[in-house]
């Protein structure tokens, strides 16, 4: 019975000590990830302006509609061309200028300029951003990757803790009690929104992890070193052994990202076909129709079509020559080893994007519920904490337990930034915090 006790004692104090540090972060991730579910709503009515246009008889090319851009901004350099979905949507023409991106709207009827867009302005590519990494670039996707890695330990830690050891009863287990004290409300508020969203926000957490900078691309690199990446029926000939990478020179989807970029074929002096030729190629071969074609930035480059849809059964990623116009590679979802199914699929449910409105409300739903998760157990917190220390329970270290040994160890090969900052802690607790007196009684170590 005191071996148990000292176990639960020792999983409190973690997941306490966990939801202390990583509290702020899940907040942010929460409140980011559920205005990003309704981008497509929301974006088509900021920019209403520039992507609605009146539907006439006919469309002018492609390149009409560049070489107008050009005319416009002399100065520029042509990086991606996205033709509008619709007939009423606008084309999009992306430029290079002054070290700044810019995408520039084109009626496809006149090849009139309709609005102009500084790429820094795109209020929904900061919230990614700051989603993804805190606005401050690998430092901060980092931070946001060891924080995911600790919600996963909250989890765990935190259905330990809810798991009814006497009575079994749906009340304060299953059931939040609403018409008891404040204490009862905000612990049922805490233990029992967890327990019913827990398999909602591991899913979030692993399928947010498969695109991180650090365990993502470890797993990509996996996945093709293990021969389960790029079928050769994706490539015209061998594949390439080329160093650059396709997510160097393009945004496609999740299982295209390493994915090597052949090269166009070395013509002296001849012209690269015109963006008319590769549009008409996306078309005819059925690419989805709210692809963007990337340019190619040098001699040797390639068009790249990149269709990154709503469904992950849509993707697409085609490698063009660009001077005979030929498809160098085209790779589809139906290429898809069984794991990159998998993840191409679960980024598109994180995204709110698979299942249409439905995905974007059961996502809001999560993410309202871990706000309240959040908010509650800080409440928590903060109605029952000594001013002497944090609160945490006294229990003995986390070595004592072989089973948590075995556990973190576990933890720590699957991820390893959290192995790393499991190293870090223990480090500090042993060289810092145990040989501070006032660090000692704050943080309750025995």
């Amino acid at each position: 019975m005191k071996n148990k006790k000292s176990l639960y004692k020792t999983i409190w104090r973690w997941h306490f000590y966990a939801g202390i540090f990583i509290a702020p972060f899940l907040f942010i991730l929460a409140v980011t990830g559920g205005i990003y579910l309704f981008k497509p709503q929301i974006e088509e009515i900021m920019y209403q302006d520039y992507y609605q246009v009146e539907v006439q008889a006919d469309k002018t090319t492609p390149q009409q509609q560049v070489d107008n851009v050009m005319a416009e901004y002399p100065d520029a350099t042509v990086t991606s061309y996205r033709p509008g979905e619709t007939d009423d949507r606008s084309a999009e023409v992306g430029i290079s200028l002054d070290g700044s991106s810019y995408t520039i709207f084109v009626d496809p009827y006149t090849a009139n300029i309709v609005g102009e867009l500084n790429d820094q302005h795109r209020i929904f590519d900061r919230v990614e951003e700051f989603h993804g990494e805190l606005m401050l670039g690998t430092w901060g996707d980092r931070i946001v990757e060891l924080a995911a890695c600790w919600i996963i330990i909250l989890l765990v830690t935190g259905l330990f803790i809810w798991f009814p050891r006497k009575k079994k009863r749906a009340k304060g287990t299953i059931i939040p009690r609403l018409n008891q004290n404040k204490r009862i409300f905000f612990r049922d508020m805490h233990a029992v929104t967890g327990f019913w969203l827990s398999l909602a926000i591991l899913f979030l957490v692993f399928s947010g992890l498969f695109w991180s900078g650090f365990l993502g691309t470890k797993i990509q690199n996996t996945a093709t070193n293990l021969g389960v990446g790029y079928p050769p029926s994706i490539w015209t000939g061998s594949a390439p052994e080329s160093t650059v990478l396709t997510k160097d020179i393009a945004d496609v989807a999740w299982p295209a990202e390493s994915m090597p970029v052949p090269e166009s074929t070395d013509q002296q002096g001849f012209i690269p076909v015109s963006i008319n030729e590769v549009v008409h190629t996306a078309n005819e071969t059925g690419v989805y129709p709210t692809y963007e074609v990337f340019y190619p930035s040098t001699p040797t480059g390639v068009y790249t079509i990149s269709a990154f849809p709503p469904k992950a059964q849509d993707e697409v990623t085609m490698h063009i020559d660009q001077y005979t116009g030929a498809i160098l590679a085209d790779y589809r979802y139906e290429h898809y080893k069984p794991i990159g199914k998998l993840i191409a699929t679960g980024i598109t449910i994180h995204k709110g994007l698979e299942f249409g409105l439905t995905n974007q409300i059961l996502g809001a739903l999560v993410c309202l519920g871990i706000i309240a998760i959040v908010v509650s157990g800080i409440i928590m917190w903060w109605r029952r904490k000594p001013d002497q220390h944090l609160g945490a329970p006294i229990a003995p270290s986390v070595l004592s337990s072989k089973v948590l040994i075995v556990l973190l160890i576990i933890f720590s090969l699957l991820l390893p930034l959290l192995g790393i900052s499991v190293i870090v802690i223990f480090l500090l607790d042993w060289l810092v915090i145990r040989r501070v007196p006032t660090l000692k009684r704050i943080f309750q170590v025995q």
